[in-house]
């Protein structure tokens, strides 16, 4: 009996111990909610180069994937559209209005599939309040009233915008982390990527001013996607420990395209320039010289003084134009305008005309063109002077032989009077 009551207290407490257990805090603590956001991920979007000359710099967009809703939204800040009203007067003075929205990831990747151009995916380690913040002005910007913006080549376009957008997802240590000196001006830059076509490579360096030239860092340099892509790997944030952490936790490569690239500096065509330029001015100078007795020399000077009269000449009226009637901000301060003169194109209407026995425009001829070498050589010599950092000896290259050579055959061709 004895034995009977102890074995039935000590059931009695070992009851009581589990009741105990069971409505304890700890045991009855139901399991932690995941913050907001915890739903979604922010990966960073990056295009390689197209043909396309708009192409050539790249492209970018960010993604946001909730897997709550089941969505995965690309949203980039580079859309336009020729359609535009008076999109070319616009792009002439630029004044260009582009706008972001958002697509479906797959069907935007799938686009630049299609089109050969290779797609990498970064993903952000980003904390749970800043992916759902993030998101919510991603929404907010590409709303009609807010989605539309002036666009800069440089300062202000696809990828800055991009940039921008991560920086204040977290808290601005992008941009105070990218405050180191770039690998390359905005010239050196832009000649790089558009080495593929020489026409547009030469016509480039014709219309940037000396604000191209200025050292820029990589913050700056994060106008051009593959670069935001690349200095993002070096980016560090503290996480919810306050422990610094790389903001790229992850890297794919979507699609894998080897179909364009872009080489890493600009090609050294120096020599080719002189080359070309060299040939100019010899050939306007020799067609001068040799006028008088050779229908051949005549004509050269004739065609090539007059077409590369002309060809500067407009050159220097866009360059002008670019400096002083438009808000390209890159164009001014051009010291490739005494290189291409407007006054080169006075010279392509007199030149004709005095070669053809026309002695009132012989005059005119000579002007013009001791002008034109005038203002080539001031351009030259300015090279000299501390502060003229532009970096315009390739062009100078081409020009300045070219334009010298033709004053040559000018004064002599219109010196024996033309046929």
């Amino acid at each position: 009996m004895r034995g009977r009551g102890a074995a039935t207290l000590r059931h009695l407490l070992l009851a009581c111990a589990i009741l105990a257990v069971g409505t304890s805090p700890v045991a009855a603590a139901a399991p932690a909610a995941d913050p907001p956001g915890s739903e979604i991920t922010v990966y960073l979007l990056t295009m390689g180069v197209g043909p396309a000359a708009w192409e050539r710099f790249g492209h970018n967009a960010i993604v946001i994937e909730d897997r709550r809703a089941g969505t995965s939204i690309a949203y980039n800040y580079g859309m336009f559209s020729f359609r535009q009203d008076n999109f070319i007067l616009r792009f002439l003075q630029g004044r260009m209005t582009y706008w972001m929205a958002g697509y479906p990831t797959d069907a935007d990747v799938s686009r630049y599939e299609a089109a050969g151009r290779a797609v990498w995916r970064q993903e952000l380690g980003l904390a749970p309040s800043a992916r759902l913040a993030l998101r919510e002005f991603l929404e907010w910007n590409a709303q009609p009233e807010h989605a539309y913006y002036r666009y800069d080549y440089y300062r202000d376009n696809c990828s800055t915008r991009v940039r921008d957008a991560i920086d204040r997802a977290v808290g601005g240590a992008l941009q105070a982390q990218t405050q180191l000196p770039g690998s390359g001006s905005f010239r050196f830059h832009t000649l790089r990527l558009n080495a593929h076509n020489p026409l547009l490579y030469t016509g480039l360096n014709l219309a940037l001013g000396g604000g191209a030239d200025l050292p820029v860092s990589r913050w700056d340099e994060m106008f051009l996607p593959l670069l935001l892509h690349d200095y993002l790997r070096e980016i560090r944030i503290r996480d919810t420990s306050g422990v610094l952490r790389p903001l790229v936790v992850r890297e794919d490569t979507l699609v894998n395209a080897t179909r364009y690239s872009a080489p890493s500096r600009p090609p050294p065509w120096g020599w080719g320039y002189l080359l070309i330029g060299t040939l100019i001015g010899s050939c306007c100078w020799w067609g001068g010289r040799r006028g008088s007795t050779s229908r051949g020399a005549r004509a050269a000077l004739r065609i090539v003084g007059t077409g590369w009269a002309l060809v500067t000449g407009l050159a220097g009226l866009v360059m002008a134009g670019l400096w002083g009637f438009t808000n390209h901000a890159i164009a001014v301060r051009n010291q490739n305008v005494l290189q291409g003169t407007v006054v080169a194109l006075a010279l392509a209407m007199a030149l004709p005309l005095a070669l053809r026995h026309r002695a009132r425009w012989s005059g005119v001829a000579r002007v013009c063109a001791l002008m034109v070498g005038a203002a080539s050589l001031a351009g030259l010599l300015l090279k000299l002077l501390p502060g003229a950092d532009q970096e315009n000896l390739q062009i100078l290259a081409l020009t300045v032989p070219a334009n010298l050579g033709l004053v040559a055959g000018v004064l002599a061709g219109t010196a024996r009077g033309g046929d």
